[in-house]
């Protein structure tokens, strides 16, 4: 918790931003974030459609989702010797 709180204290003093519309900036950030990470985790279980994703969360992210399931894909197929 301290550390956020430093965190906080220096946005608001390097960005001369009152502390409240930093809290907003941050929570919405945050909410924009788990909002991507559902979408993807939809696309992912097959749930929604690449387009679909695409169109929610942009197509940088749904390709670096692609990438990274495919990165873990290989590390475990490596591991379970295939």
């Amino acid at each position: 918790m301290a550390e956020m709180i430093n965190y906080l204290e220096s946005l608001v003093r390097e960005t001369h931003k009152p502390e409240a519309e930093i809290v907003a900036r941050a929570f919405q950030t945050g909410l924009r974030q788990l909002w991507r990470e559902q979408i993807l985790g939809q696309y992912l279980r097959g749930e929604i459609s690449r387009d679909k994703a695409i169109t929610h969360a942009g197509i940088d992210y749904v390709e670096l989702a692609e990438r990274q399931r495919d990165a873990m894909m290989e590390d475990l197929a490596w591991a379970m010797g295939n």
